[in-house]
């Protein structure tokens, strides 16, 4: 089991993640408090250690929004939260090798089920919350999730209290945001327990 801190913004963030050594982190490029910009996120991504990869976290943005973080190294894999369907998907990996996470708001077992045949490569299991595209930080009831084929990130009230919870569902990856924060910034000390909790829960 992998885990991503999402949300990251300031350079006081990249230090901490660079020490605690998460498998991803997540840049977000849609409206957010958490939002940066193209030029933001290339700085951060230069300072970040190279062994951790970079999710860019999209809303209904056009593909020349995403080509060019790509196509720059900024972002590694490419998060989709909005209305994005099949074919844009197709077409979008069509023009880049970077992997897909399509994000998904949990309402039924049967909806899970359906969405993997959405042409991704991974999953992101998030809370439905009207009007929301994600980033609440509110979880989910994780027994609606039935056994899936295709690899899933789990977010929605991932804290280190609930890693052992979350992690009887087989997620690829658990995806964190508010849960490694106090005050609403990103807390080192947050981070590095939740990577310690992940990696002894992946033994």
């Amino acid at each position: 089991m992998k885990i991503k801190i999402c949300g990251l913004s300031r350079q006081e963030d990249i230090a901490a993640v660079n020490e605690a050594r998460p498998d991803y982190v997540g840049f977000v490029f849609a409206p957010s408090r958490r939002q940066v910009d193209p030029d933001r996120a290339k700085r951060l991504k230069k300072a970040l250690n190279p062994g951790i990869l970079a999710v860019g976290v999209f809303v209904n943005a056009l593909a020349e929004e995403i080509l060019p973080l790509c196509r720059a190294g900024v972002i590694d894999l490419i998060q989709l939260h909005g209305e994005e369907n099949a074919a844009y998907i197709t077409a979008l990996k069509a023009r880049t090798h970077a992997p897909v996470i399509r994000a998904v708001r949990v309402r039924s077992k049967a909806q899970v089920l359906r969405a993997q045949e959405i042409p991704c490569d991974y999953l992101l299991l998030d809370a439905y919350r009207k009007g929301m595209p994600g980033g609440t930080g509110e979880g989910f009831d994780w027994s609606l999730l039935p056994p899936l084929s295709k690899p899933f990130f789990l977010a929605g009230g991932i804290r280190l209290e609930t890693v052992k919870t979350a992690a009887s569902v087989c997620p690829y990856c658990l995806d964190v945001s508010s849960g490694a924060e106090t005050g609403g910034r990103k807390d080192p000390n947050k981070i590095k327990a939740l990577v310690r909790a992940v990696r002894e829960e992946s033994k």
